[in-house]
């Protein structure tokens, strides 16, 4: 007998979704995709390609679709809330790309809309469900380092076509940090189980762009970590985060968006102080599980391990990152 299976629609035919996620829901077990809607002249090309039965002109015939149980949205960011809201209202359940919103307010707003919906809503920090962070939370908890003194995360890359590049316009909710500073952060909180209580972040403008191409930052925790992130558009690639202890370090040099060349191979390093080192190995499709997790959730009526709650917090703290920048102070979170 056949496993029960979400049916999924996508709205556009954006990058990430033709190059990760459609492929993502094709191969999991419990998720097919059913639909996508686009005005893109691509989206025939693309349905085509993964032999998706139902093609729209428009995002609006995907929510209609009675065959359609759950979206995902790779739209701008500045288009998240209103895509959100228009799903919810048609009953759909929703994985939206990162950043959910462009502050908390709308963050808040989006996170409620759906509950009085009753639909499930989840941001997609797909990095999360790669099983490599989980080996890093059992190291830290069998004391592996001894006592964790400070994480530094970093993602960088450099965006080499800047004509057209919706992360460059501030119309759009461009910049490094909602784009990718919003990993840092989010891992920050994720393997540490914990919040910044103070921050402080320095970026400066983009004189062509207006947004911000790079940022640095120091965090305090409140389990009395430090933390610092950087991001930026303008660097070489750096995907990584380190922790380190009073007895060692932890690195991740592969800790967000794997590569294909990777095959999916996660990487582990523990340093001690003697100078003993290992690298373990970790194996797995995070955008699979992401999907095989939200979809689960969407079966069997279950809240997602990813809450509400804490999609809420992380806005909240992405937004305080902007009060710094726009200050030049530090600033309390409540």
């Amino acid at each position: 007998m056949r496993q029960k299976r979400v049916r999924w629609g996508v709205l556009s035919t954006a990058r990430i979704a033709v190059n990760t996620m459609i492929p993502a829901i094709l191969v999991a077990d419990n998720a097919e995709v059913v639909a996508i809607g686009s005005q893109n002249e691509k989206v025939s090309e693309v349905s085509a390609k993964f032999n998706i039965p139902s093609v729209y002109n428009s995002y609006e015939e995907v929510l209609d679709d009675p065959e359609v149980d759950a979206v995902y949205i790779p739209l701008p960011n500045s288009m998240h809330k209103e895509w959100v809201l228009k799903a919810a209202d048609k009953g759909k359940h929703i994985l939206c790309e990162k950043p959910i919103a462009l502050n908390a307010a709308e963050t808040k707003e989006m996170i409620e809309h759906c509950q009085s919906r009753q639909v499930l809503l989840m941001e997609a920090f797909m990095y999360q469900f790669h099983p490599q962070h989980q080996v890093v939370k059992e190291l830290l908890m069998a004391n592996e380092i001894g006592t964790p003194r400070l994480i530094r995360a970093n993602f960088t890359f450099r965006i080499e076509d800047r004509s057209r590049d919706y992360r460059l316009d501030p119309q759009l909710g461009g910049g490094s940090l909602y784009d990718i500073g919003c990993y840092c952060i989010h891992s920050i909180r994720n393997i540490l189980q914990c919040e910044p209580k103070r921050l402080y972040v320095h970026s400066p403008r983009d004189p062509e762009f207006d947004v911000d191409m790079s940022a640095v930052g120091m965090l305090e925790l409140d389990n009395g970590m430090l933390a610092t992130f950087d991001c930026s558009f303008d660097m070489v690639r750096r995907e990584r985060y380190e922790i380190v202890g009073t007895h060692g370090t932890i690195q991740v040099p592969r800790s967000y968006n794997l590569p294909e060349y990777f095959d999916g191979e996660g990487i582990v390093i523990v340093e001690k102080e003697d100078g003993v080192s290992r690298v373990e190995k970790v194996r797995g499709n995070e955008y699979k599980l992401e999907v095989e997790h939200f979809s689960q959730c969407v079966l069997d009526g279950s809240q997602p391990l990813y809450s509400g709650e804490s999609i809420l917090q992380n806005m909240k703290v992405i937004e305080a990152c902007y009060e710094s920048i726009r200050s030049g102070k530090w600033v309390n979170l409540a």
